[in-house]
């Protein structure tokens, strides 16, 4: 590589010619982007360091600095020696006092012409005393220090920092790892603790290029040493984890130098943005294909899987080798004695270790560790050397660990054991043990999805999924989910169900039905751990129908009997049903943090109740339909009658109302909605009600209103100016000409309206637009940045039910602002009626269900469903 001393020798002597100084970065800067693509990364962002090296060292010469007035130190990233294309240029100017003026305006315009040259410097000129204070003072300034390099002026000067440094450094071992340590920590919370982000940041999150740097600033500054292979012989840390830490380096060294070049500026975030061309430059997408949707996707997939490997090796090694300097360096802060809990382990300060470095010498020993975390309770953690011998075992498995009959045995121990999916299968995915004992889990570490509905890794999202379901055996967390908890904790082998857990994702990223092939691998499972043909016929079943339950919920009208009868046929028992309510709470939860809300609970409670109720009367295809109306209309009796209303108030306001009414609407409802029009004059008519009269955590939206055309066209377009998003709509009418429409709505951040100013303006603001003392809005919101990044095609797919009367299609489409709004309006364009609608956001795609009729309350006709279709598609396909 030497293309750097080529350009340094060319520079112009002029050094007011600043263009041609710029035009020499950017020739630089053109020539190393095409070296990434063949050259050694290590190298080239060295060659990088040493290229501003010499263009600083050579403007140093032509403003005639003294050589003994001043020293010019690379600090931070760049004192490194290593510098990415848009890294900053980190410079310390040394002085030994006060600087006359000459030297000050030679300082400023050193650093001018560096602006000038549109470089990204940071800069300060201190004394070396002023540096000790500042390092005192922050813990940044002692960091950048650790870690300087002299690019040219005076000797002396850096020498003396260096004495200062080596000999009275302002913090201490222990106060410097527990600073940078509490720093760490504070930065990991800013990514929620996890290294699974959909656009992470390869410096700061978790795992990333900062942990790897945490790592050694603490051992350089406690060894005095500059050097990172050093740090091997002072048994900090092993050969073969100095080497892998220098791959994981290396890996995100390639991502980040590439980000810098698609981003054309210092962009650490690995945005959707950037993910395609950042992919095709790393080697995963060949530039014919970049603009090819399935392909590109692929891509992405494949180098965020590598990329999520990286960094979980990180987190891994950052946290035993920090944990390894407090104990074996620092010392502990009292000395105990360990307790044997038996021959291979011991307990020392709540923490598991071996008992000798030959503890993990077979491999049923490594399943044994996991068994003894479950029959122990106290531990909370695993000591440092017992993770590097663990490491070192698990390198060295030929073969997975559940073709050992004996471990077998002892891993369905651990799923039997009250506390097995705690603490002890927590530290098997954390240990990628459960990666070494099923080959299929294997193949998920990583796995992730170019979306935004999948938040997690598919691994971590089944750990995610597991450790709910955990947390619902604990009869004291039983307040957040009553009902699933109780259904769990009344399981007679509840282990079945994690493995359903375990199981129902581990199909993904092999292309066909995931569910289908997860379905096949529990079934293999079965046979080889020799479970009941009944269990193994279960858990099968479970990960091939996971998904049934929230697409049934979510996406069916769960008020219809047709549905119910489906879903309980499907179900066929009680025993499954229990087990599949239970499994898709958690799924749902561990998918993505945004996604779970009361709404979607109430709708799996309600569907969980009206099928159990369907497979209680075995000797009825559905459940009494009438029996659900009088029930209703009875409560809602009762709550009508205790407010002070007369009953032939009642009946007589009810006998307008349509038996459909009483059957989709609670009993609460009813008697909220009855009150209100009892009171209301038809002057005063629209009636709008907004409030929360189920507790499901939501807000629902009640209009009763002269029936007009196209009502809903109208609210859809309001809410979305309101940055309201309808989740569900049921669009009723009176016997006598009245609608009663009832919507769900959330905020767009998931959260119901709570502020009593802001549900009075969207209360008037609904008021004044249906009376049409004010234009309906339209959509002026642009589409987000994450969206444009997605193209969902648009399709329209009718679904045959039995109703005659009715029309039900789903739409699968991008989600976008103003969707329903601009659906309200093909809706009113063809003169067809919404009679309700279910809407779904799955990540950046709407799959939403609606049920419409012809505007004489008919089915649509086959012509008028294909042009239905093609008005949506037409519609939605300007974006």
């Amino acid at each position: 590589m030497d293309k750097r001393s080529s350009f340094v020798a060319t520079w112009p002597n002029d050094v007011a010619l600043v263009s041609e100084w710029r035009e020499q970065v950017r020739a630089y800067n053109e020539w190393s982007g095409e070296q990434f693509l063949s050259a050694d990364i290590e190298t080239l962002v060295a060659d990088r360091a040493l290229f501003f090296d010499e263009l600083l060292a050579t403007l140093w010469q032509r403003l005639q600095f003294p050589d003994e007035s001043c020293a010019l130190l690379a600090v931070g990233g760049y004192g490194r020696g290593a510098l990415h294309p848009e890294s900053d240029i980190d410079l310390l100017f040394l002085v030994p006092g006060p600087l006359p003026n000459r030297q000050q305006e030679r300082i400023s315009q050193f650093i001018t012409l560096l602006w000038d040259l549109r470089l990204q410097v940071g800069h300060a000129v201190r004394t070396v005393a002023e540096c000790m204070q500042q390092a005192a003072a922050d813990i940044s300034v002692a960091t950048s220090l650790i870690e300087h390099r002299l690019l040219t002026g005076s000797e002396t000067l850096r020498q003396q920092l260096e004495q200062q440094l080596h000999y009275d450094f302002p913090w201490s071992s222990r106060d410097f790892y527990q600073a940078k340590k509490q720093e760490q920590v504070a930065r990991h919370q800013q990514y929620h603790g996890t290294a699974y982000n959909l656009e992470p940041n390869i410096k700061s999150s978790p795992g990333g290029l900062r942990d790897i740097q945490t790592i050694s600033w603490i051992a350089k500054q406690h060894f005095n040493t500059h050097s990172d292979e050093s740090l091997v012989e002072f048994n900090y840390i092993t050969a073969e984890e100095f080497i892998e830490l220098k791959e994981c380096s290396h890996f995100l060294w390639r991502i980040r130098f590439a980000l810098h070049l698609t981003a054309g500026k210092a962009e650490d975030r690995l945005l959707f943005d950037y993910q395609p061309d950042v992919a095709r430059l790393l080697g995963y997408l060949a530039a014919a294909d970049t603009h090819q949707q399935k392909a590109s996707k692929a891509a992405v997939e494949r180098m965020m899987k590598d990329y999520f490997k990286v960094v979980l090796r990180v987190h891994e090694l950052n946290r035993m080798l920090l944990q390894f300097f407090e104990q074996a360096i620092l010392g502990p802060m009292e000395l105990t004695e360990p307790t044997p809990l038996n021959e291979e382990f011991a307990l020392l300060n709540q923490q598991i270790m071996a008992r000798t470095d030959q503890a993990f010498t077979k491999p049923a020993a490594i399943m044994k560790f996991f068994l003894v975390i479950a029959n122990h309770p106290q531990i909370t953690g695993v000591r440092s050397h017992t993770i590097r011998l663990l490491r070192n075992a698990r390198r060295n498995l030929t073969k997975p660990l559940c073709e050992y009959s004996e471990c077998r045995a002892i891993f369905l121990q651990i799923i039997e054991h009250p506390r097995g999916f705690g603490l002890a299968f927590e530290l098997m995915h954390r240990f990628g043990i459960m990666a070494r004992y099923l080959p299929a889990w294997d193949h998920i570490v990583g796995q992730m999805q170019f979306d935004l509905f999948h938040t997690y890794t598919v691994d971590e999202h089944t750990y995610r999924l597991i450790n709910n379901l955990y947390k619902l055996t604990d009869p004291e967390d039983s307040e957040s989910f009553p009902l699933a908890s109780e259904i769990m904790q009344e399981l007679p082998a509840p282990q079945w169900l994690f493995l359903a857990g375990i199981f129902h994702d581990i199909a993904k990223g092999r292309g066909g039905d995931h569910s289908e092939l997860g379905a096949q691998d529990a079934h293999a499972f079965a046979t080889l751990h020799e479970l009941p043909e009944a269990a193994g016929e279960l858990i099968a079943w479970l990960v091939e129908k996971h998904l049934l339950m929230s697409v049934t919920a979510q996406k069916r009208d769960i008020y219809d009997p047709e549905v119910i009868a489906k879903f309980a046929n499907e179900c066929r028992t009680i025993e499954r049903l229990n087990h599949l309510y239970c499994l898709t709470v958690a799924d749902i939860r561990a998918t993505n943090s945004n996604l779970w809300n009361n709404w979607k609970a109430t709708l799996l409670e309600e569907l969980y109740r009206a099928t159990y109720e369907s497979l209680l009367q075995k000797d009825k295809k559905t459940f009494d339909v009438r029996e659900r109306v009088q029930n209703n209309r009875q409560l809602a009796m009762g709550y009508l009658l205790s407010a002070g209303f007369e009953v032939d108030h009642i009946n007589q306001l009810w006998g307008r109302f349509t038996a459909d009414y009483f059957f989709r609407h609670t009993p609460e409802q009813i008697a909220w909605h009855s009150q209100h029009i009892m009171h209301v004059q038809e002057h005063q008519l629209p009636l709008v009600l907004i409030g929360d009269e189920n507790n499901n955590g939501t807000t629902e939206l009640f209009i009763y209103h002269h029936e007009e055309s196209h009502l809903f066209a109208k609210v859809a377009a309001l809410l979305d100016s309101e940055q309201l998003s309808i989740h569900d709509a049921q669009i009723l009418n009176t016997r006598d000409g009245y609608v009663m429409d009832t919507f769900i709505v959330l905020q767009r951040d998931g959260h119901p309206l709570a502020d009593a100013q802001r549900i009075e303006e969207v209360h008037q603001h609904l008021h004044d637009v249906l009376r049409k003392r004010r234009p309906v809005p339209t959509s002026q919101r642009a589409i987000s940045r994450r969206l444009r990044n997605f193209k969902v095609r648009t399709r329209v797919k009718f679904v045959n039910l039995k109703n005659a009367r009715r029309t039900t299609f789903e739409l699968i489409t991008l989600d976008r602002p103003g969707l329903i709004a601009r659906l309200a309006a093909v809706f009113q364009e063809l003169d067809i009626n919404l009679m309700a609608a279910k809407i779904t956001t799955v990540g950046e795609q709407a799959e939403d269900l609606f049920i419409v009729a012809s505007n004489n309350q008919e089915a649509l006709t086959e012509s008028e469903r294909e042009a239905l279709k093609n008005a949506i598609i037409s519609a939605l396909s300007d974006e």
